[in-house]
């Protein structure tokens, strides 16, 4: 009686297990901020059924997290998708022969400039670097090149170019107008006293408080001290036709090569790179600006359709940025 009893629980144990289907699951690595992006990947759960596993950058890591993760796993991939705030991650790990390409339907309409030629990222929801003013300026300035204005001098304040979006910003500099002109538009900032500061954010500050009168950041860091009532509105640079145009910091999906779980990684990707997506990014703080040119920007932003968008390569960006740390950390007295 005891052995059918004992038999009959195996059986019984052993269908119960061959009726459950192992859950559905993809793993993504995240730099953009947790607060944004977490509930952009419940909702992706919520409507697929299929599990997230997503390990986000910490304060700390400074958006570098994921990708030396990526780097330290190559021999034995974790991950199926990375989801940078910037495209240069995405480059650096193209070149060394990461990624896997995939071209999302849901990319269609976003500018070529924001995609990789090759298929191996995309970019959607953007930053703009533009300038932010403080209300009691009088002339505010117009181009990058005003931080060598004799009007600015000891007035305006930057991010430390050796690190962030900045950093990216001055490759682009040198890649439109040459070393020489760069470099020396660079000395000009110690002529002109420029103040440098330890990240946009304390920038804004700065130029917030009546500290200095101007400052170059992330359209985002504008937006935000303009909700919480500060005397200051933004400018994007370099508008006049033939201007070099403002340079757009978008967020980037990327499968990964060696992906365990490849087809529910498109399927994130591809919602990554919805609408949906977008005007939620767009509507949130981070007030990002959506890169399909159908959909609206947050009410204190442009359009990307309406803004004048410097004309990068963000490979060679990527490239050059490696080429002048020297000078940066020279030019930082690091």
């Amino acid at each position: 009686m005891m052995s059918r009893y004992v038999s009959g629980l195996f059986l019984l144990l052993a269908l119960v297990g061959c009726s459950q289907k192992p859950q559905q699951q993809v793993v993504v690595y995240v730099s953009e901020d947790q607060v944004f992006s977490e509930p952009i990947l419940k909702d992706f759960e919520q409507k697929t059924g299929i599990h997230v596993r997503a390990l986000y950058d910490t304060e700390e890591s400074k958006s570098t997290g994921g990708m030396n993760r990526i780097l330290a796993e190559r021999e034995n991939p974790q991950a199926d998708v990375y989801w940078a705030n910037e495209p240069i991650r995405a480059e650096i790990l193209k070149q060394k022969a990461l990624l896997a390409p995939y071209v999302s339907q849901n990319a269609q309409s976003i500018p070529q400039t924001f995609k990789d030629k090759d298929g191996y990222w995309c970019g959607f929801s953007a930053r703009a670097r533009v300038f932010i003013v403080n209300d009691k300026l009088k002339n505010s300035p117009q181009a990058i090149a005003d931080y060598t204005n004799s009007n600015y001098k000891s007035k305006a304040v930057i991010a430390n170019p050796l690190f962030g979006t900045t950093t990216s910003q001055i490759a682009a500099l040198f890649l439109q107008w040459g070393n020489v002109k760069t470099e020396a538009f660079m000395q000009a900032f110690k002529t002109n006293d420029v103040k440098i500061a330890t990240s946009n954010g304390e920038s804004a500050d700065f130029v917030a408080s009546g500290r200095y009168v101007f400052s170059l950041v992330d359209s985002d860091d504008v937006v935000s001290r303009m909700r919480a009532g500060k005397p200051v509105h933004l400018v994007y640079p370099d508008q006049k036709k033939g201007g070099l145009g403002c340079f757009i910091v978008p967020n980037t999906v990327m499968l990964l090569k060696g992906a365990q779980h490849e087809k529910n990684a498109k399927k994130l990707i591809d919602y990554l790179l919805s609408d949906a997506v977008e005007r939620k990014l767009a509507q949130e703080d981070c007030a990002q600006i959506p890169l399909h040119p159908h959909l609206k920007a947050p009410k204190e932003l442009k359009s990307i359709a309406d803004i004048r968008v410097m004309q990068v390569d963000y490979a060679a960006v990527a490239r050059e940025m490696q080429k002048i740390q020297p000078f940066l950390k020279k030019f930082s007295g690091l």
